[in-house]
């Protein structure tokens, strides 16, 4: 019931690949006023102080990460290339353009905006990581692990490169030497959460009771993490700890209203481990109230119904059940059984 690795390692990949650049002599101005743009006032201020200073070129860049931001990416580009026009050698500009291209799935012109940036700059190890991080999504590994490679040799504490050699090691097959490499990227950088998620993940696979340690560091980042409540009530679960994984669950419940997995795996455990079947039925319902297409919360409910009896509401959760989910066998065998014992709706 866990998560493939696979899925997870594209989440987090994608979920810190994009990372504001700074550059070292010039504070990105949209900075300056991060957390004011509830009715666009970052944006008008930008613009008003470009007016004011047409040829500064760092106030191109910032409105250019606004844009970005906001997933306009024609805005973006136009900002950009003007700040690069203004200040070619400017290795950050590059970078922000690589971002750009990168969200539009421009891989190559993605690939040319940081050759540019490490040209102008060989030591920028913002550019060095975003560069290994392309290649890792390319499948290269061999330029990943060079790049890496790179990055580390410019600085030994590099949390996110060991993390990005980690994730490739993983999709090639090493999990030992991933272990390891996250390790180091949470050593260096305690706040790592992703890495702390995907160390939690693997050893959960384990069922290795450091699991449930990493995920809580996670959580002790993102206390509201839907992801890592998840995994943390999974890993209870499949290791048998089912009071701490309904606690787990109920935590998730609250910290989003809409998530219909928490109440179904908590009916499931009533279900099918502690044999409680009204509380199956109570949490099964409260799932189909989230989704009214759940059909496995349907038949599990009506499956919970049947053990006690209910029979004719036992039938008629089977028979929602084949009207979302046609030819589900579990639910064709209810009706059977049912059905021999002369059982109707």
């Amino acid at each position: 019931m866990f998560r493939k690795i696979k899925e997870l390692l594209t989440f987090l990949l994608w979920t810190c690949l994009i990372t504001v650049s700074c550059n070292t002599n010039m504070k990105d101005q949209a900075d300056r006023n991060a957390g004011s743009d509830s009715s666009g006032i970052v944006l008008q201020t930008l613009t008003s102080q470009i007016e004011d200073d047409a040829t500064n070129p760092g106030l191109y860049h910032a409105r250019a990460r606004y844009y970005l931001a906001e997933h306009h990416y024609d805005n973006a580009l136009k900002d950009i290339h003007k700040a690069i026009t203004l200040e070619p050698g400017n290795a950050v500009f590059y970078i922000t353009l690589s971002d750009i291209y990168l969200l539009q799935g421009q891989t190559n012109n993605c690939n040319d905006a940081l050759v540019k940036a490490i040209s102008v700059d060989p030591k920028n190890q913002d550019a060095v990581i975003k560069m290994a991080k392309l290649y890792l999504i390319l499948k290269d590994y061999s330029k990943t692990f060079d790049y890496v490679k790179r990055a580390i040799d410019l600085n030994q504490i590099n949390p996110r490169a060991y993390f990005i050699r980690a994730i490739a090691l993983l999709e090639k097959g090493d999990t030992s030497l991933a272990v390891n490499d996250l390790i180091k990227a949470v050593d260096q950088d305690q706040s790592f959460y992703e890495a702390y998620i995907q160390l939690g993940e693997l050893f959960s696979l384990r069922k290795d009771p450091m699991a449930a340690d990493y995920l809580k560091n996670a959580l002790a980042l993102q206390p509201e993490s839907r992801e890592a409540l998840y995994m943390l009530g999974m890993f209870y679960q499949e290791t048998g700890q089912f009071d701490k994984a309904i606690t787990t669950y109920q935590r998730l419940q609250k910290a989003d209203t809409t998530f219909r997995n928490a109440p179904y795996n908590i009916g499931y455990i009533y279900l099918v481990y502690l044999k409680d079947f009204p509380l199956a039925v109570r949490f099964f319902s409260e799932a189909i109230k989230k989704d009214a297409a759940y059909f496995e919360a349907y038949f599990n409910r009506g499956y919970a119904e049947e053990l006690m009896g209910n029979y004719a509401k036992s039938y008629e959760d089977y028979q929602t059940t084949l009207k979302i989910k046609v030819n589900y066998d579990k639910a064709i065998q209810g009706l059977n059984r049912l059905d021999k014992m002369k059982i109707r709706k």
